[in-house]
């Protein structure tokens, strides 16, 4: 071996006993040499955040300004503006980051050890001191114009979203809370769509170990049929009375084994259709959240929260199945307000 050969010590090796080459020298960019290149791209950087306001500007105006209505042609420039709008509120902010980054922040390689994570006042101290040097790096502090421009599309972007939440429709007050269920309204089998002359039920006509699809009789009430269906549909079975586990309160809201409950899950809202007759439970097929009928419908399985909210049911004096009163409990998903009843 010759004396000038170098010989490789441990401190040179990587982990695998491969000889670490080191980092490569930096180059410098052209931002980094020509400060009039510098001031050029940070132009640059701001421009695409202005561009961002503008987008968010177009989306709002546009969303207020233009009423689609009925017309074919206003829907589709409404749709096109609000969409060119969006994408140049997002578009401005991604790229406008991406060339900052890329031409501003500092590009120098560095290397750093791996070591345990661990929650140490040092580690602590190592974790601000990384902030406030990607502060430096970043220029963002001796950067005002990137800065400014940067909290201000930031600040609009949100905004679009905020609008559409807010004309998704006007507050619902109490209609999560009523259906058309009323004391007194007689239930009807639900043949699909809303009929014109629905098909009423009587008490006979349910046998044990069968499933029943109903709706209200008074289903072309209101404005909105099919969304009042949505709400008021009802599962009505029929399961040997000795087999019922009744709170005393609620022994008189079933007819000699007939129950009726709400179709929509208390998930998602998912129809829950799917009946077993051998062990009385009520299956959503969406997550399949499982409900007891024999014991008021009672979450025995699946992410559901809440039993499946009963109708109290009798009948009237030409035999008739009818509701005693509406829901007691809200139909359908958890809401915010739904303990303020």
């Amino acid at each position: 071996m010759s004396s000038k050969e170098h010989t490789v010590t441990s401190d040179e090796l990587d982990v695998n006993g491969h000889t670490n080459p080191g980092l490569p020298e930096h180059k410098p960019r052209l931002t980094d040499t020509y400060p009039e290149i510098e001031r050029r791209f940070e132009r640059q950087v701001a421009g695409w955040f202005v561009l961002s306001m503008l987008g968010t500007v177009l989306f709002i105006v546009s969303f207020i300004a233009i009423e689609p209505g009925e017309s074919y042609d206003l829907m589709r420039l409404s749709n096109t503006l609000l969409g060119l709008g969006a994408t140049l509120a997002l578009l401005g902010i991604g790229v406008g980051a991406i060339v900052w980054a890329k031409n501003l922040m500092n590009d120098h390689e560095v290397t750093e050890s791996r070591h345990d994570i661990h929650g140490s006042e040092e580690d602590r101290a190592i974790a601000v001191e990384i902030i406030k040097q990607a502060k430096e790096e970043s220029g963002i502090a001796r950067r005002p114009l990137i800065r400014n421009t940067l909290i201000a599309a930031l600040a609009l972007a949100p905004l679009p979203a905020v609008i559409v939440f807010r004309e998704l429709g006007p507050l619902p007050g109490d209609k999560l809370f009523n259906t058309l269920w009323d004391q007194g309204v007689r239930l009807a089998i639900d043949t699909g769509g809303i009929p014109e002359n629905p098909r009423l039920l009587r008490a006979e006509d349910v046998t044990i170990g069968s499933v029943v699809h109903v709706i209200p009789e008074n289903i072309h009430d209101g404005d909105h049929a099919l969304d009042e269906k949505a709400k008021a549909a009802v599962l009505l079975m029929r399961i040997d009375p000795d087999e019922l586990n009744e709170d005393p309160e609620r022994a008189d809201w079933s007819y000699d084994g007939i129950v009726a409950y709400s179709k929509i899950c208390t998930h998602v809202g998912c129809p829950v259709a799917l009946y077993e007759h051998q062990t009385h439970h009520l299956l959503c097929p969406c997550h399949q959240s499982t409900f007891d009928v024999t014991d008021h419908c009672k979450v025995i399985f699946g992410p559901a929260k809440r039993p499946l909210p009963q109708l109290p049911i009798t009948v009237d004096s030409e035999g008739y199945l009818v509701a005693q009163s509406d829901f007691p409990d809200p139909v359908g998903p958890t809401f915010w307000e739904i303990n303020t009843r």
